[in-house]
């Protein structure tokens, strides 16, 4: 599996709903909506890495930038690992000094 695809980010979400089987994990308990929230939030995400660093640059970034805050991983890596789109915005923010105007997310 590419790592720097974003397959690989929507198969490990699908992987947290289902089985390894392709079965649907049914023994979690979790409502079917946070799935949702982590999609909305990973969204967020690419849309804030492409106001930071623009559509050409962010997925460059992404795939190629290792962050020491994310234990010598890339974005794509963290995030492909579960790691939440937060804490691996808060690396980005940290070593590309990321105006606090995007630090936060997008301006309402």
């Amino acid at each position: 599996m590419p790592v720097g695809s974003m397959s690989s980010v929507c198969l490990c979400a699908a992987r947290a709903r289902f089985g390894a089987d392709g079965a649907p994990d049914r023994g979690a308990g979790a409502p079917r909506r946070i799935g949702r929230v982590a999609d909305v939030r990973l969204t967020e995400f690419r849309a804030l890495m492409q106001a930071q660093f623009g559509p050409l640059r962010a997925p460059s970034v992404a795939h190629d930038h290792v962050f020491s805050a994310l234990d010598g991983r890339t974005v794509d890596q963290a995030l492909a690992a579960g790691e939440d789109p937060k804490r691996v915005w808060s690396a980005v923010c940290d070593d590309f000094d990321v105006p606090d105007a995007l630090r936060y997310g997008h301006p309402d």
